[in-house]
């Protein structure tokens, strides 16, 4: 069944997927379950969709209304689905591709803060827990009062320590757990 966005200005646009098996995309129910959660925290917020693979996340915040998205991939065959599908659904002008690494995307200062900050990384791998740590010694990347949600399979899931960041919610989806996390305001 092919990937589509859900809903909003590009809602029922099919979306490419990345050939082989280097991706993992997101779960419709889970998209859509994610997107509930958010609400109309979506409309007007920045969006950072890190290990962007098919850049489906943050195509659909784009169809709900954000008024951006920097998607970071550092495959090439991601890079380029994405690019793809952000002419398909119409938003070339909103959405920048970045082709780079995360962490080392992350250790550069922030050029700007996000409110929405989605973490989806190749599974078993402990990606998640340095992308983590990573946006928590760099809080500049994240809006004051902004949102981090990490999707990973339950099983990955371990504690964190962590200092500017706050856990405020979890919500398992058969094998997918999404982790929410805030950067408090002041």
């Amino acid at each position: 069944m092919p990937m589509r966005v859900i809903a909003g200005q590009a809602k029922g646009r099919a979306l490419k997927l990345v050939p082989g098996d280097t991706t993992r995309p997101i779960m419709a129910r889970v998209k859509e379950a994610l997107f509930s959660i958010l609400g109309s925290t979506v409309f007007d917020a920045t969006v950072l969709d890190l290990f962007a693979g098919t850049g489906s996340v943050g195509i659909e915040a784009l169809s709900r209304g954000a008024a951006s998205a920097l998607f970071v991939e550092r495959e090439t065959a991601a890079a380029r689905i994405i690019e793809d599908n952000l002419r398909t659904t119409g938003f070339a002008e909103q959405g920048q591709v970045l082709r780079a690494d995360v962490l080392d995307f992350l250790r550069r200062p922030a050029t700007r803060a996000f409110e929405i900050v989605y973490v989806a990384p190749p599974q078993y791998k402990g990606l998640w827990q340095q992308t983590l740590t990573m946006l928590d010694q760099h809080p500049d990347h994240i809006a004051p009062d902004g949102v981090v949600i990490v999707q990973i399979d339950p099983h990955e899931r371990a504690p964190v320590s962590l200092n500017a960041l706050a856990q405020i919610d979890e919500r398992r989806y058969g094998n997918t757990l999404l982790w929410f996390f805030e950067h408090p305001g002041e």
